[in-house]
């Protein structure tokens, strides 16, 4: 080879560069210093000012969840996303997640396809059942049919992407035919499957050529391994070609473990406990944080703790993109803002560096931790 040559193919990203990084939050209700909430209306204000911040610093990525209870503040993170496309330059926007079985695919559709427009072509929409229902009786919606409401709304949204005249029919509304939906994108709607653990939403996910998005809020990642595989399995098998794989878990970055343990555990305990009782789950402890953020999805500590435990987590489970879950409870704004800074600054380029090390390549799976 020449020495012209090898220049040249020695300045070639690595395929790890293709690895994405994004941010997602549910907009959860802050504490002030003095651990008073903050009201929903100025919690929606320092989502943005967020959201601005992670778009500066290198994020890939950032995803807002939509939920209806007191404790998050976002209820249409369309409507925040299109305030963020209109201040922001470069990064993916997205919900994370769509509950799309109390929602109109159409409408959905149009909601992403505008902010598609807002943002010159950086939209996703993320699709999901929710893990809370508190939007079936909002909206008017059978319980009794979660299952069915999903798998339903889920075809028609697919037959909508390929944004051509839809001819649909299904149990739970009346049939199209014939029928354009607009505005149109001028490239495209990206659109992704959200699964907390089913095998059946995984295959689902393949056969309608949906990129995957594993939630995982607990255990060590290692435990999807079978998921993923079955994605790429599946994929084979719908000759849908290889599609990306996504992972989306919690943490917080500080400049020390230490500092970062201190800041993220009594929010996370308020956070974890409170949905946990209305579960019936036992209350969680210290020991419980500790375990997790030690071998478990919580991705907390300092930037290096953090890259080394996500370059694991997408070496071992064959990852296109990881998206932290950067506010888990109450945690208030300057800590957030502080936590993505780390984040897109230090922690990002270090996660490169160390798939690029380990030679990675995204969708191909190395052993590292698959217990």
């Amino acid at each position: 080879m020449s020495t012209a040559a090898h220049a040249s193919s020695s300045s070639l990203p690595s395929p790890a560069a293709a690895v994405a990084f994004g941010l997602d939050t549910f907009g959860d209700v802050t504490v002030d210093r003095a651990g008073e909430p903050v009201p929903h209306a100025q919690v929606i204000r320092d989502l943005v000012e967020q959201a601005v911040l992670a778009d500066s610093v290198g994020v890939d990525a950032f995803g807002i969840g939509e939920h209806h209870r007191p404790d998050f503040a976002v209820s249409a993170p369309d409507v925040v996303l299109a305030g963020i496309a209109t201040r922001t330059e470069r990064m993916t926007l997205g919900s994370a997640v769509t509950v799309l079985s109390s929602d109109d695919p159409i409408r959905v559709f149009q909601r992403f396809s505008t902010i598609d427009a807002l943002s010159n072509g950086r939209a996703e929409v993320v699709l999901g059942r929710g893990s809370f229902t508190e939007s079936f009786p909002l909206f008017g919606y059978d319980l009794a049919q979660y299952e069915q409401l999903f798998s339903e709304k889920l075809d028609l949204f697919a037959a909508l992407l390929p944004e051509e005249p839809v001819t649909w029919s299904g149990e739970l509304r009346p049939p199209l035919v014939d029928q354009r939906v607009y505005p149109e994108t001028e490239g495209g709607l990206s659109a992704w499957i959200a699964v907390g653990g089913s095998p059946e939403s995984v295959v689902r996910a393949a056969r309608y050529g949906f990129p995957l998005m594993l939630a995982i809020i607990g255990g060590p990642a290692g435990r999807f391994a079978p998921f993923a595989d079955l994605y790429r399995e599946a994929c084979g098998r719908f000759g849908t070609g290889r599609l990306p794989i996504a992972v989306h878990s919690p943490g917080l970055v500080a400049e020390t473990d230490d500092a970062a343990a201190r800041l993220a555990l009594p929010h996370w305990l308020d956070n974890r406990n409170r949905i946990g009782r209305e579960r019936g789950w036992g209350d969680a402890g210290e020991a419980e944080f500790h375990r997790e953020v030690r071998s478990g999805a919580l991705y907390v500590g300092s930037p290096e703790t953090v890259a080394q435990k996500i370059a694991t987590t997408v070496r071992t489970l064959g990852l296109d993109r990881f998206d932290l879950k950067y506010a888990s409870g109450p945690t208030p704004h300057e800590d957030l803002m502080a936590s993505i800074d780390l984040y897109g600054r230090r922690v990002i380029p270090r996660v490169r560096e160390l798939l690029t090390e380990a030679g990675y390549e995204p969708g191909v799976a190395q052993t590292v931790s698959r217990l």
